[in-house]
Order: structure tokens, then C-alpha cells, then sequence
């Protein structure tokens, strides 16, 4: 069915791999009005079609691949797409986005996204070429690494898994030329279907509403990137891993199982070092004008480098400051199709574990020697891989040591100490697919990681911001930009005020106690909102391109819409309250033993989240909230929601 507006090919697929058809799949331009598209078009497909109870794992589970009404446009930093599907690490809604080129692809083969239910009776790929879709023999790809599996699809955009998504290790990824789909294991559910990759060929023309409008729009918005300093100057100086030393400095980089925040060799795998000594050129995203990809050397060979979580997890986490070994590991994790994040995680975790003789594995803090040899295990599920393989909280659940997991609902903490920042672990503990640092609002850049203008241990301030911050980078992904681009937010004079003693502490006291205010905006209906902010210029763009009534309001209700509906998923699944927490080491131990207030206090920010998104003490979507954000579709009895 085709949709009214541009920038959609109206277009979205249905495969059924257990018999091989294919065919469309009718979203309706309500939904389309509703949701923008990735990651909340795809839950709101996930809600109608999954019972509630779906074992991740078995045939009814479906991989949701979705695009966004600015995907391939031509706007900043377009490039994304996102995999949705019931995580078989956390059992709550799983989604991860990713950049590259096969969104794009998938664009202009005429399909907006494509649904795939079932299980092949082997192993299979499929090919979609414009119209044409086939579902063929992969038994050759299966055991294939993702570099050489996507070579032997051919030309075009590729999907793949590694060893690691085909035996079913609970966090692998899928891979698309050298970007990750990382987190919740989307890898696992592909792998589950016997499904090894997706090759797709197109060549068709994305509508534009207004185009004249539009390209105007994206000059100027081109403009505001390269002239800012976070998104012109930082990211594509150093990357994402520009982070590393400050948040040391900050007492906000995980060192060794997160048991301290700061570590005395930073300097070593940080981001000056990395551009320094290592840097052949950066890259990145199609139309993406910030480039924060590094391009590195390894054996003679050009390949993508480490950015901050990986620097972070495989190097300060574990006392291991060898870059040239972060260099490979992320290469060799890649290759297997392994989530960085969390086996960075997992293998901290087993250090402390076998420190303090919980668990005789051989994984120790600061010897590395055997690491290689443990990712491959991971992957084939050998030894002590096939424990390590299901991740942190299966293992706390087999071994003990509950309190320093690092994990929220499953998924293991980003990069990124909570104590050093509360707004931020807030965001953690409410973020709908687990500890992730972007779904849960990534405060910590107003707080230590950017130019610092939240006191980052004030906690009355933070509930209000975290969800603002959560609602519009929501809205950012599933209107398809990438959501560096939201880094303008902070104006280029903040990043002068560090100079400035005085000054900055008068910004800081004045941003903390906005609180008031932040928590009356997030109350305005979006008529109050009638604008679009120049700043984040995303509203104004969806608008031309796709011919839609938007505007900053009815663009950060889209966001706090789809939150709400992500959350209503994981309450459907049996995901409630009680997983609305983080482990007794962020809460009960001191981060600082000369500051009281460095452990976070997160029963005094709760009910108040709770409060300001419009739910009940028990973290449930109270009925007028649901009727406000047009959510009157949702069952009520079978989620026991009150009155």
C-alpha cells in the first residue's frame, strides 16, 4: 500500500522463511504519522504480530529490519536503519541501529524495511533485487567470518553473521560492511533462522515534498556541523575516543569491572594517541559530513580502528593498556560477529569472578595474552566460551557476584561510570532495551563527557532531563539521522566556558536548577511547541522531505509516543519495575571515598521519573498518558493497567 507522504517508498516486505514466500506487509500512514519509522515503527509491527511469552529463539520470534523518512535522503548523517526484534539476551524489546550503506539500498530497491518470520530448514541468505526476491542456499557461507561471507554475496548492500550469530552466542551482531549492529544480539535471532546474510540491489529515486526547500535546509544544516565544535572539530579530530582521557580525569571511565573511575594509563589507548600514532585517514557514514570513523593499520592492512566504548571496555575495564591489541581484538570481534561492548563486560566480570575464587576460568585483570583464543571460544561456544557466551547476568546467576554485574535488564552497562554521573545512571535503569547509554538519553554529555553544565552528582534536577533527553534522541533514530547530530544542542559558546571559571559555574547552577522549567515543558502539548529549533534542525527536515505535519512539538511527541510503547512491550513480556535498577555496586558502594554523594541515589530520581512521563508508582503507563501519546490501541486488561 503507499503511503502519502515522501521520503517512504510505501513499500514494506514480508518473508516467511520457513516456506520461502514473500510478499508486502501493510503499514498504515497513521502508523507512519505516529512512529517516523526504525526502531518504533518496527516495535509497533513487533506489538501487533508477536504473542506476548515468545521465546527469542524459536521460529515465531521475527527480525524486524526498518528504515526512516530521511534514510538516503541526502540530509546529515542519514545513512541509519535499525534491526528490531524480542532480544534473546534480555527477553524485552530489542533494537539496534547502525549506519553504512545497506539502508540506502534497501531504500532504493523500493522497500522501506523487511520483515522476516519463520526458520529455514538450513542455512540460507536472501537476495532482493528491486522486486525480486529469493531465498537461497547459504550451506557454502555458513562458518564464514562476516569479511568473507559478505564478499561472496556479491555487490550490493549486505547483512551478515559470523560464527558467533550461527552458534548462538546470546549478544551477537550483524554485520554490514565494516559497521555493527552490536547490541541485544539481533545477530542471535538471524543466526536462529538459519538466516546467514541479505544481499539487496536498487536503483530507484527517494521522493522528496519540498525539495527545493529541503536541499536548502541541508546546506544550512551541513553548515551547523562543520562549524560546531563537538560535531566539526572534536569527532572528526579524535572520534568518539576524544572521551577517554577527560572522563578519566571525571572519575567516569570504568576501570577494572567498573570498581573505579579512573585509570592512571588513560593516556596510553586514548584518542590523542590513537590519532597520533595510529590514524591513516578517518571515514564514515554515507552523507555524513562529521567522519568520526578512524581508519587504522593492521598487518599492513587498512582496517576500521576502535572507537571510545571498545578503547574503554577492552582496555581500562580490563587494566590492559596495549592498543595494538585493542586494534586487533576489534578487528578479530568484528570477524566473528561479537557485540565489543559487552564481551568487554562479560570478560571483566570473570576477572573479578575469578579473583575472588568465585570462578577458576583463567581470566585475569591485566593479562591479555589469552584473549584471541577466548573470543574464538565465545564464538564456537568451547570451554568456557559456551558460559561466558550467554553474557553478564546469566553468569551472575551460575557463579554468584550479583552486586558488580555490570548489567540493566540483561544487556551490559556502555562505557561509562554511573556514579560519576546520576542523571545518567537514571538513564540506564529506565532505558527500555537495557544499560545503554543512547536509549537511556546519554546525559553524561551535558554532565562530564561535553562541555560539563549539569552537576552531575544533583539529583532532583536529573529526571527531568533524562527524559528529554531520552524523547528527543528516540525521535532522532527513528526519524533516520544519526544521533551525534544532536550535539549542536549544546551551543558552540559552552565549550568556551571551561576557561572561564566564574562564568562556568553560573551557567552550571543555573542549567541544574532549570529542573523546574524542563519538567513543565515536557508537559506542554506540541501546539505550545508550533516551531522548529534551529539548533536541531530534524522537525524542519522531516517536514520538507516527507510533506508531514511537523514540528519540534509533534516531533518530541513522537519520541516520548514510541518510548512509552517500548516500554509497554517490556511490561507485556513480564519486564517491570523491579528491572528498573542497577547493580548494589553503583548504588551501595562509594566511587569517591572522601565524597558521600558518589554512589547514585537511585530511589530518590525514580518515583519522580515515574511521575513526570505520566506513569503510576509500579512504572505503568497511567491511562490518560496513553490516550494523550494515541496509544488507545494497547489492551489494558492484559497489562492489569489501573484506571
Amino acid at each position: 500500500m503507499a503511503s502519502q507522504y515522501k521520503g517512504y517508498t510505501g513499500k514494506v516486505l514480508d518473508i516467511d522463511l520457513t516456506t520461502g514466500n514473500s510478499g508486502e506487509y501493510i503499514v498504515s500512514d497513521e502508523d507512519r504519522e505516529r512512529f517516523l519509522g526504525g526502531r518504533f515503527l518496527s516495535t509497533k509491527i513487533l506489538w501487533d504480530e508477536l504473542e506476548p511469552g515468545v521465546d527469542p529463539l524459536s521460529p515465531d520470534n521475527m527480525l524486524v529490519i526498518m528504515t526512516s523518512p530521511l534514510t538516503g535522503t541526502g540530509a546529515p548523517s542519514t545513512s541509519r536503519y535499525d534491526i528490531s526484534a524480542k532480544s534473546p539476551l534480555t527477553g524485552a524489546i530489542g533494537h539496534s541501529n547502525s549506519g553504512g550503506n545497506f539502508g540506502i539500498r534497501l531504500k532504493r530497491a523500493g522497500w522501506d524495511g523487511a520483515i522476516i518470520r519463520g526458520r529455514a530448514a538450513s542455512p540460507v541468505y536472501i537476495e532482493i533485487d528491486g522486486c525480486t526476491v529469493t531465498v537461497k542456499p547459504a550451506g557454502d557461507l555458513w562458518g564464514m567470518d562476516t569479511q568473507a561471507s559478505q564478499e561472496a554475496l556479491g555487490k550490493g548492500g549486505t547483512l551478515v553473521i559470523g560464527p558467533a550469530g550461527e552458534n548462538l552466542v546470546k549478544y551477537a551482531t550483524v554485520v554490514s560492511g565494516e559497521r555493527s549492529h552490536g547490541r541485544t544480539g539481533m545477530g542471535t535471532v538471524m543466526g536462529s533462522k538459519n538466516l546467514k546474510g541479505i544481499v539487496v540491489r536498487g536503483s530507484r529515486k527517494i521522493p522528496i515534498d519540498q525539495p527545493e526547500k529541503f536541499k536548502k535546509t541541508v546546506k544550512k544544516w551541513i553548515r551547523l556541523l562543520k562549524k560546531h565544535p563537538a560535531t566539526g572539530g572534536i569527532a572528526p579530530t579524535y572520534g568518539t575516543a576524544a572521551f577517554v582521557k577527560p572522563l578519566s580525569a571525571r572519575n567516569a571511565l570504568p576501570t577494572r569491572n567498573f570498581s573505579r573511575g579512573s585509570y592512571e594509563d588513560a593516556h596510553q589507548i586514548s584518542g590523542e594517541r590513537l590519532t597520533e600514532e595510529y590514524l591513516v585517514k578517518n571515514s564514515g557514514c554515507v552523507s555524513c559530513p562529521i567522519k568520526c570513523g578512524r581508519v587504522v593499520k593492521l598487518d599492513g592492512k587498512e582496517i576500521k580502528g576502535p572507537e571510545y566504548e571498545i578503547l574503554c571496555l577492552l582496555g581500562s575495564n580490563l587494566l590492559n593498556n596495549d592498543m595494538d591489541a585493542i586494534i586487533r581484538w576489534n578487528y578479530e570481534l568484528d570477524l566473528l560477529g561479537i557485540d565489543t561492548i559487552t564481551v568487554g563486560n562479560v570478560l571483566g566480570f570473570a576477572a573479578e569472578l575469578n579473583e575472588r575464587g568465585m570462578w577458576d576460568n583463567g581470566i585475569t585483570f591485566g593479562k591479555t595474552d589469552n584473549f584471541s583464543q577466548i573470543f574464538k571460544d565465545i564464538a564456537y561456544r568451547r570451554g568456557i566460551g559456551d558460559d561466558l557466551a550467554d553474557g553478564v547476568k546469566a553468569l551472575s546467576e551460575k557463579y554468584g557476584g550479583k552486586a558488580f554485574a555490570a548489567h540493566v535488564k540483561g544487556l551490559e552497562i556502555a562505557a561509562y561510570e554511573p556514579r560519576a554521573a546520576h542523571g545518567h545512571a537514571l538513564g540506564y535503569a529506565t532505558a527500555n532495551r537495557g544499560a545503554c547509554h543512547l536509549d537511556g538519553g546519554y546525559v553524561i554529555y551535558l554532565e562530564v563527557s561535553g562541555p560539563a553544565t549539569l552537576d552531575p552528582l544533583h539529583f532532583r534536577s536529573k529526571p527531568g532531563w533524562v527524559i528529554l533527553d531520552q524523547n528527543l534522541l528516540a525521535a532522532i533514530s527513528a526519524g533516520g539521522n544519526c544521533l551525534f547530530t544532536s550535539w549542536t544542542f549544546v551551543p558552540n559558546i559552552a565549550y568556551k566556558l571551561p576557561g572561564h571559571k566564574i562564568l562556568s559555574v553560573i551557567i552550571s547552577k543555573l542549567l541544574t536548577f532549570s529542573w523546574l522549567m524542563i519538567d513543565a515543558t515536557l508537559k506542554l502539548p506540541p501546539i505550545f511547541m508550533a516551531f522548529h529549533l534551529p539548533l536541531l534542525p530534524h522537525s524542519k527536515a522531516l517536514k520538507q522531505a516527507t510533506g508531514m505535519k511537523m514540528n519540534f512539538g509533534k516531533f518530541a511527541r513522537a519520541g516520548e509516543r514510541g518510548y512509552n510503547l517500548e516500554r509497554l512491550f517490556n511490561l507485556r513480556e513480564g519486564i517491570t519495575k523491579k528491572d528498573d535498577t542497577l547493580p548494589k555496586r553503583f548504588t551501595d558502594e562509594l566511587l569517591l571515598k572522601d565524597n558521600k554523594k558518589s554512589r547514585v541515589p537511585l530511589n530518590k530520581m525514580l518515583p519522580k521519573y515515574y511521575r513526570v512521563r505520566g506513569w503510576d508508582k509500579d512504572g505503568i503507563p497511567r491511562k490518560k498518558t496513553l490516550r494523550k501519546l494515541d496509544l488507545d490501541f494497547v489492551d489494558r486488561e492484559q497489562l492489569s493497567l489501573p484506571n
